[in-house]
């Protein structure tokens, strides 16, 4: 069972990409959602329900940046954080003026995204095992 609250919404054409992200963000006890296209997201996207996207730029059929455009022309408010293996600064600029959150190159830093999504979702990180001496 999905914890209750907001979901992240994974959206990538590979596979591997779908799964690394969905088990590295189900130890962090998200309700996750994973996508293998814009159009599949889209299909099944309800905007009523809140969460977060992270989407990758390139994919065949609708890219990350048209799926962006999408959400806006939809009024749907949900943050977005882009993610890419092949990336420049005009790519990722594109993606700020659109509106997305932050713009991230692969392979992801784990800790910035976790990061990144607890921001998007206005929840706070859990605090570190770390002890103090």
């Amino acid at each position: 069972m999905s914890p209750a609250g907001p979901t992240v919404y994974i959206v990538d054409d590979d596979n591997a990409v779908r799964h690394s992200l969905e088990w590295l963000l189900a130890g962090d006890d998200f309700a996750i959602r994973t996508f293998a296209s814009a159009h599949e997201f889209l299909a099944a996207f309800d905007p009523g329900h809140p969460g977060c996207l992270v989407v990758d730029v390139r994919m065949p059929g609708m890219t990350g940046f048209e799926l962006q455009r999408e959400l806006a022309a939809r009024s749907i408010d949900l943050p977005v954080i882009i993610i890419t293996g092949h990336s420049d600064r005009q790519m990722a600029l594109k993606a700020k003026r659109a509106g997305a959150m932050d713009f991230l190159e692969k392979p992801l830093d784990d800790r910035v995204l976790v990061k990144l999504i607890h921001k998007a979702l206005g929840r706070e990180e859990p605090a570190t095992s770390e002890t103090e001496s």
